[in-house]
């Protein structure tokens, strides 16, 4: 792809609101999009509010100065949920997202913009950020390959933070490939792009005993025809995972925000308003212990799959909600967040045969991302997903 193509897309595909704004580059290597919370010179970063000054970046976070390293090319900085505080991508000051699948739905969030142009051909893959399942979340969605590395993997300086203890850069793109490549590009994770797949016949994968239920007839329908392949195992609380993940997001954020609140708080939408004070309603003895239990959950989960190669979970609880559905949180972010609590990697691969996309989650071990690229090939592969070469 070249950047004037894509810029092309974009134009005729406007509708669907993947970007905030789009630039004039152009090169010769990939075309990237860029989530509006990194800062990209010659464009001005939004977090996807309405707070920030209006001011063009003079430099690029370090992330992008070492995507450049590698020939790649901003085409644009793409829509999200406000602030990333949230799993719809419907922002009041930008427009909503829409799903490129289909436009009466969302994308999921907060990386929906990402997501979408990828899926909608605007770019050949885009940054993505996920502190609670914002990379995951909208690429099962929107059936695109999404890659949330190791916690601590990319830099995360010169990005608007939800919650630096969480927050996580990857990529969102068609295949896993791409997606290892793209990684490859923002890190120096070594040997990160495999010359083969793992042998599906000798990988050990499992499910987490008891953690799925209630899903809907579609997502549970693709589940079980992936499940059934795979043994049980116990696993870590999924509710104690997600609260201590829970506390920690809400409290830094309100932490960073609490200025801007006490100045104007009608600068923000909603359902980010309502979060935002709920944050600073954590007391300090939560937000501690939270932050104790953190490591130690983190070495529980590595204990829990001492024994296998990766473990398999839906990437969330339902597919697409309609535009306007209320309560979407709980079932979107059901099955991520734990893994924003440890940091283990993981990467989301669409499931084939469905009408509308479901996302399966492979999660692999902690800091061994390379290997966990290896295991979603070969899964990708033997569900006659992506490209061959």
């Amino acid at each position: 792809m070249i950047a004037s193509d894509a810029r092309v897309r974009i134009r005729e595909l406007s509708h669907f609101n993947a970007f905030i704004s789009v630039t004039a580059e152009e090169g010769e290597g990939p075309v990237v999009a860029v989530k509006d919370l990194v800062r990209v010179r010659g464009t001005v970063t939004t977090g996807g509010g309405a707070i920030l000054p209006n001011i063009v970046d003079a430099d690029d976070a370090p992330v992008i100065a070492r995507m450049r390293t590698h020939g790649c090319v901003v085409v644009g900085k793409a829509n999200l949920h406000e602030w990333a505080f949230g799993v719809t991508s419907g922002n009041p000051h930008y427009g909503a997202v829409l799903n490129p699948r289909d436009p009466r739905r969302i994308p999921g969030g907060s990386s929906g913009g990402s997501a979408a142009a990828v899926a909608l051909g605007m770019c050949d893959w885009a940054v993505g950020s996920d502190t609670g399942g914002s990379i995951r979340i909208p690429a099962g969605l929107c059936g695109v390959v999404g890659f949330k590395p190791t916690v601590g993997t990319v830099s995360t300086e010169g990005v608007i933070p939800l919650s630096r203890r969480l927050d996580t850069l990857g990529p969102l793109a068609p295949d896993v490939l791409s997606a290892a490549r793209a990684l490859a590009t923002m890190c120096d994770v070594p040997d990160l792009v495999p010359e083969a797949p793992r042998v599906l016949g000798s990988l050990r994968l499992a499910v987490p005993a008891g953690w799925v239920s209630d899903l809907d007839a579609e997502t549970d329908t693709a589940w079980r025809r992936v499940a059934a392949h795979f043994p049980e195992i116990p696993f870590p609380d999924l509710a104690q995972l997600s609260e201590v993940g829970r506390i920690i997001l809400f409290a830094e954020a309100a932490a960073y925000h609490r200025r801007w609140l006490e100045e104007d708080a009608s600068r923000y939408g909603d359902d980010v308003r309502a979060h935002l004070e709920r944050g600073l309603g954590v007391s300090a003895v939560d937000y501690l212990h939270a932050c104790d239990a953190q490591p130690l959950l983190r070495k529980e989960m590595e204990e829990a799959m001492s024994d296998v190669d990766a473990v398999l979970l839906p990437a969330t609880a339902v597919v697409a909600p309609l535009l306007g559905t209320p309560e979407v949180r709980g079932p979107l972010t059901r099955f991520t967040r734990a893994f924003n609590t440890t940091g283990h990697p993981v990467i989301t691969l669409p499931v084939p045969g469905t009408t509308l996309p479901v996302g399966i989650q492979v999660i692999g071990h902690w800091g061994r991302d390379a290997e966990l690229v290896r295991i979603a090939w070969a899964l990708e592969q033997a569900w006659g997903l992506g490209r061959r070469s």
